[in-house]
């Protein structure tokens, strides 16, 4: 079985692509059990942010897994093959590998070395562990990802240098309203949602000293909670007018499927701002942060006077790309020598049946000359017996060691295949006593911290 990543991502296609190829919730687990149940795909987990949707499976065939892939990807998104097809990249074996753990590190986000993709890849693998289609070789490889990108983080400080969307969004925002680029002071947020990004967001705004934050949330007590943690208000998602119309920066980040705030309803907050007149600075610009995907913010609301809409798709700009190079290297050395690791490991596994048939053969000729060698001294003393019998498998031991180590270590390079080849020859290995030898599988639960 070989890993085949098939998918696209804010490097590949416009945000607007994204928005439709973007799978969640139950539509996810429908796309997972399809892809388990198609030709030449074993298992498979599914990474759908708002700046990629990845397939990664594990397939017996190449063409086979990637025209399947791609025929679900086309089905589940609703995007004909025709248009999606342009879009697509196709990684396969040691680039796929490479691919993930660039991904979990932060190495191929919009915002370099944003950590919350880290988060978004374990739960891309836990969802595809409920749904029964993640095979031991992707668990595996999910758990190298894992490892990698948490190491990416705790040595380097790639996260410190790339910021998050939140960050990277809020920054972009400050820009668009004249302000410091770390203050929000004096101005009034709406924070939209009450999800994970949604909390970062409003103690982000807290932090920077926004004057006043308000909470709006389809569910009241979500909503209660997180402005309760930033000594806020909440607001109904159903009158959002009287908010936004109050508000200078307002951060949308809800898992809705389709547009929140309006053109029509920007255009409502505004009259509603000239209408309270002068004391109300009617003419201050209005800031829309939208950080959702599908988008919240309908894009026309930036057509109207004094309105600045910032999305996904304007955050991808080198400018905010504040990953410094050399913390950029120093992950990039991260995944190679986790990479590198991994296929010492599976070279060594791949010999691994070799060895234990060499052993198993020394210590076969071990024991028959121990018995020959029992009937013979009869009368010797068992104590004898015994320190003869350590004595001869130490000395095996030795005499196997280094030719089983080192052909491990060869197993990785040109030709690795001709020095096991050459073991079993040299040792008069069975064909068939090799083929039957089978490694103990691992501990189900692979570490995920």
């Amino acid at each position: 079985m070989s890993v085949l990543v098939v998918g696209l991502s804010h490097k590949s296609a416009s945000l607007r692509t994204l928005e439709r190829a973007v799978v969640s919730g139950d539509a996810l687990g429908k796309l997972l059990r399809d892809l388990s149940q198609a030709p030449n795909v074993a298992g498979a987990f599914v990474v759908s942010t708002c700046n990629r949707a990845e397939v990664y499976a594990e397939v017996d065939k190449f063409h086979g897994g990637v025209s399947s892939i791609t025929d679900l990807l086309a089905r589940h998104s609703g995007i004909p093959l025709g248009e999606l097809t342009p879009h697509l990249y196709v990684h396969y074996e040691d680039r796929a590998v490479q691919h993930l753990l660039g991904v979990a590190c932060g190495l191929d986000s919009m915002v370099v070395g944003e950590s919350q993709i880290l988060g978004q890849v374990r739960q891309a693998l836990g969802t595809a562990r409920e749904q029964h289609t993640l095979s031991r070789g992707l668990g595996e490889l999910g758990a190298l990802a894992l490892r990698t990108g948490k190491r990416a983080h705790t040595e380097t400080r790639i996260d410190q240098a790339g910021g998050n969307l939140v960050s990277v969004g809020i920054a972009a925002a400050l820009e668009q309203l004249g302000q410091p680029p770390d203050s929000l002071a004096g101005r009034t947020v709406l924070v939209v949602g009450a999800g994970s990004m949604s909390s970062l967001a409003a103690t982000t705004a807290a932090r920077l000293g926004a004057a006043h934050i308000v909470v709006a949330n389809r569910t009241m007590d979500r909503a209660g909670k997180l402005a309760a943690a930033v000594a806020g208000s909440t607001a109904e998602l159903a009158g959002l007018a009287g908010p936004l119309a109050q508000a200078d920066l307002v951060i949308s980040c809800t898992g809705a499927s389709g547009v929140v705030i309006t053109a029509e309803l920007v255009a409502s907050a505004l009259r509603q701002r000239a209408a309270a007149g002068p004391q109300a600075d009617a003419g201050r610009p209005l800031v829309l942060l939208d950080l959702a995907m599908p988008r919240d913010v309908d894009p026309d609301a930036a057509g109207l006077p004094g309105v600045h809409v910032v999305g996904l798709d304007s955050l991808g700009d080198g400018e905010y790309r504040a990953a410094r190079e050399s913390d950029i290297a120093a992950v990039r050395a991260i995944v190679a020598e986790e990479f590198a690791s991994r296929v010492s490991a599976m070279h060594a596994a791949r010999v691994a049946p070799t060895v234990v048939a060499l052993r198993a053969k020394a210590a076969t000729v071990v024991d028959a000359e121990l018995a020959r060698l029992e009937g013979r001294l009869r009368t010797a003393d068992h104590g004898m017996l015994n320190e003869v019998e350590r004595a001869m498998r130490r000395v095996v031991d030795k005499l196997l060691h280094a030719p089983t180590v080192r052909v491990k270590e060869l197993a990785g390079s040109p030709g690795g295949d001709s020095y096991e080849n050459a073991l079993r020859v040299l040792f008069d290995l069975d064909p068939a006593v090799v083929n039957a030898v089978t490694v103990a599988d691992p501990p189900a639960d692979e570490d995920e911290t």
